[in-house]
């Protein structure tokens, strides 16, 4: 892994190492390459880790998170979320690589004030929420809702590594917000396909 001190940075993202643009073109050409059938897999850097590695573990959260994104996106969206949502799958592409790279930077402070921004407008145009939901509704809202719960997941993987190896404050606080948006995404379709929200029914009688 080159040192910090060595690589260079342009527009406020750290330089891969070098070759690194390499090894991808060789990964994307040949899909089965049997290196990881001894339980290990490679990171950007050309380091070998232990495929259930924090590390990796997160990097396996963020794909699984950016599949239910692409679920949700099969669905029928309106088409402003659906722009929103294109845009968060290439971030997080970004985080990935962020994750894939020791101290590397690319996931920047414009990406989650634009989730902040979305949150504003789309949480702005909804009832106040006076009780607990369910995640449920239509099909669409609740694969939103599902992409919630995974990306939350991925947020604890991701504070989870941090204890150890340092991860950028803004990739932290990116998943935060996307869980956020996400649940707001779910009301949003509901209300869409002309439903209302699944409510937590607490004073129901037990069986």
């Amino acid at each position: 892994m080159l040192a910090r001190s060595k690589r260079r940075k342009i527009r406020g993202h750290t330089d891969p190492p070098a070759g690194f643009e390499r090894g991808m073109a060789h990964r994307l050409t040949k899909i089965t390459t049997r290196t990881g059938d001894a339980g290990e897999t490679g990171l950007g850097d050309g380091a070998r880790v232990a495929k259930d590695a924090p590390r990796v573990r997160a990097l396996g959260d963020v794909d699984e998170l950016n599949s239910a994104l692409g679920v949700l996106l099969a669905e029928e969206l309106p088409d402003a979320m659906r722009a929103a949502l294109q845009a968060v799958q290439q971030d997080l592409f970004d985080v990935g690589g962020e994750l894939s790279i020791p101290g590397h930077r690319m996931v920047q402070d414009a990406q989650v004030e634009r989730l902040d921004a979305l949150l504003e407008a789309w949480n702005g145009a909804l009832a106040p929420l006076k009780e607990f939901i369910l995640p449920g509704g239509s099909r669409a809202a609740a694969a939103a809702h599902l992409a919630r719960a995974i990306c939350r997941r991925a947020e604890r993987s991701v504070v989870a590594l941090h204890r150890d190896a340092p991860v950028s404050a803004s990739t932290r606080q990116y998943l935060n917000r996307l869980s956020d948006l996400l649940f707001v995404a779910g009301r949003t379709l509901n209300r869409h396909a002309g439903r209302g929200d699944v409510l937590w029914q607490h004073e129901r009688k037990p069986g």
